[in-house]
């Protein structure tokens, strides 16, 4: 269908079923069709109208498992309805995207070599992707594209996950009849942020991302994660998803991050193991005075949250399985306290003035009481957190909250069912 056709259905309202099956909200409607319309009319701006095809990521929320999927542990971790989207037309062999204000560089797809001057740019990721493609034996061509992202950037949600799986879902459908797993687009997004991009990170963003729903991931073997979705339908419990934006950016806190699995695989490596999930947890009790000495204080602390958050982990889906969310909250609690004192991942002691995290942390605790509990949201130092929040306490909290971080700060979220996806033909 052309660019132009395409705006038509939407506006005669024929897209409905399919925005509402992402966005699940009729309240988003008029929002996601006007979002959808000005991206197709951007595309016809810069490219022509032409045939196109749409695809969307979502963005992830960590419910459990707080840094401990690069130590080969477990997650509990879901899709959000908050995406990326992209208008994409056929190319022959060059991948050209401008992705909402950004001209990214054409990348040619016969010359995917690591470029180091690339390094923390979107013409890595594109680049690191199509590269993994043809080196797993992947068909791989060119695609122009319009892309826009309601996933907050900088802002622990994954917008940099949404953009690699988008362009993996996109090379998978244009050249690869959809066939490649989404689990296998997964990992080709970490190897781009991995080895293009520089920044270490472990494989549950681009998981949450690419399987969507609410899922549970196993990452004892880490090139074959386990992956079983929880279904739960967090309405009936009268809870709402809350994620708050601080405002502070990740900009400059790559080393904050780098600095959790080199002092966690430090613990490792004196046990005798590559990560802290193949490590004995016994022994790293009785050695404590050793590894302190050898590893030092913070990377002991960091290796007691990562044994005991595994273990929330399976705490927190088996009473959500069970329908016991008092327990579900709990564990969330114990879960956020544990980041803050153990991984210590709300701010940076490289920026100790600049607290949003922790501020927000605070402020929740006193508005909530007992009508929620909150943590720190994925990655940590900066960005987000998270809330489980009353439904009929929801108005109250993000009240507190935007006075404090601004409007339109307190984002109440839906479970995405669905990952990576070709959202029409």
């Amino acid at each position: 269908m052309k660019a132009n056709e395409m705006i038509e259905t939407l506006q005669a309202g024929k897209m409905d079923e399919k925005l509402m099956a992402l966005y699940l909200d009729e309240h988003l409607l008029d929002h996601q069709r006007r979002r959808y319309i000005q991206a197709l009319e951007k595309y016809i701006a810069l490219y022509g109208n032409e045939e196109v095809k749409i695809f969307s990521a979502p963005g992830r929320s960590e419910v459990g498992g707080n840094h401990t999927d690069h130590q080969h542990g477990r997650v509990l971790a879901t899709s959000i309805n908050l995406d990326a989207i992209g208008i994409v037309g056929m190319n022959d062999d060059i991948i050209k995207v401008v992705s909402d204000s950004f001209d990214i560089k054409p990348i040619h797809i016969d010359d995917t070599a690591l470029k180091e001057e690339e390094k923390d740019t979107s013409e890595s990721l594109i680049r690191g992707v199509a590269a993994r493609f043809k080196e797993l034996g992947y068909q791989v061509g060119g695609f122009k594209a319009y892309m826009t992202s309601e996933v907050l950037i900088g802002a622990g949600m994954s917008s940099s996950a949404a953009f690699e799986v988008l362009v993996g879902t996109i090379l998978s459908h244009l050249y690869n009849d959809g066939k490649i797993d989404a689990i296998e687009i997964a990992k080709i997004g970490q190897y781009a942020e991995n080895v293009y991009f520089g920044k270490p990170c472990g494989l549950m963003d681009q998981c949450a991302s690419s399987v969507g729903g609410l899922i549970n991931i196993d990452f004892a073997d880490p090139k074959k994660p386990v992956t079983r979705r929880v279904d739960v339908d967090f309405s009936k419990f009268h809870h709402s998803l809350c994620i708050v934006d601080t405002k502070g950016s990740h900009a400059d806190l790559t080393p904050d991050y780098a600095a959790v699995p080199e002092e966690m695989k430090a613990v490792a490596k004196f046990l005798g193991a590559e990560v802290l999930g193949d490590a004995d947890e016994a022994i790293f009790y009785e050695k404590m005075a050793e590894i302190r000495e050898a590893c030092g204080d913070r990377a002991v602390l960091r290796a007691m949250h990562f044994f005991e958050e595994n273990r929330r982990v399976d705490h927190q889906v088996a009473s959500l399985t069970n329908g016991d969310f008092a327990s579900f909250k709990k564990w969330i609690g114990a879960s956020g306290k544990s980041s803050f004192e153990y991984l210590q991942n709300v701010y940076s002691p490289r920026f100790p003035t600049m607290q949003g995290v922790a501020v927000a942390l605070a402020l929740s605790e006193k508005v909530l009481g007992e009508h929620g509990v909150c943590r720190v949201h994925g990655g940590g130092f900066a960005g987000t957190i998270q809330a489980f929040v009353e439904d009929d306490y929801v108005d109250t909290y993000r009240t507190a909250i935007e006075k404090c971080f601004g409007d339109g700060t307190c984002h109440v979220l839906k479970v995405r069912p669905y990952g990576g996806i070709k959202v029409t033909d």
